[in-house]
């Protein structure tokens, strides 16, 4: 009699999630790029077309990967019932403390990303997409401003006030890499005075805020 042959298991396809996390392992562990898609697939065992269905390069994959922060914290942010009526303000720390509290979970790949390489702009390029998706946003922030105080941000354009924004972060995320304090308390010192720094320009009186700010910052890096 002949035995009846079973089908064998179709194998999983691999989506984006698995694609990044077999990347961050990667790089992490040899602390290095893989040199190209065909390199990665051979050591993860990965078919080729699979990793094109959703990279068309390793660099597409690694811009992916900050828009995936991005869309975590956004997403976490949205659900919380009471955002909607916050400040601008309130809004803006709590997508800063929400940003580097994910930054802070992936930290040892976010530093190998950031200097890799000893020029900064080309670190940078990988956060093109993230940028966008930030600067988009700050600017439905905006607009979809809730209390008096918001409407200050009127007496500025949007574009000077979203480009501001998003140096400000680039600031705190290079003051984050830098952090050695215990818990990254002193990051979040810095997301607390850079933010009323902020706000309090768009009011009469800045100069208090600047200079706590100013004093904060060279104590930090000079000290």
């Amino acid at each position: 009699m002949t035995a009846v042959k079973k089908a064998a298991p179709k194998k999983k396809a691999i989506d984006d999630n698995q694609l990044i996390e077999l990347y961050m392992n990667q790089v992490l562990q040899n602390n290095a790029e893989p040199k190209n898609v065909f390199v990665f697939c051979q050591e993860n065992k990965i078919v080729e077309s699979d990793f094109y269905a959703f990279y068309g390069s390793i660099e597409a994959l690694k811009k992916d990967i900050w828009v995936k922060f991005f869309e975590n914290v956004k997403n976490t942010i949205e659900n919380d019932e009471n955002y909607l009526s916050y400040s601008n303000k309130n809004k803006l720390l709590t997508l800063y403390f929400s940003l580097f509290e994910i930054l802070t979970l992936n930290r040892s790949y976010v530093v190998f990303a950031l200097k890799e390489d000893k020029n900064m702009l080309k670190n940078l390029q990988q956060l093109k997409d993230f940028r966008n998706h930030f600067k988009s946003f700050i600017l439905d922030m905006i607009d979809t401003q809730s209390s008096e105080e918001d409407f200050k941000v009127n007496k500025i354009a949007k574009p000077l006030y979203v480009e501001g924004a998003w140096v400000e972060f680039l600031f705190l995320m290079k003051f984050w890499l830098d952090d050695t304090s215990k818990g990254f308390e002193k990051t979040d010192m810095m997301i607390e005075k850079a933010v009323k720094a902020t706000f309090d320009v768009l009011d009469t009186t800045p100069i208090d805020s600047l200079i706590d700010l100013g004093k904060f910052v060279w104590k930090e890096k000079f000290n």
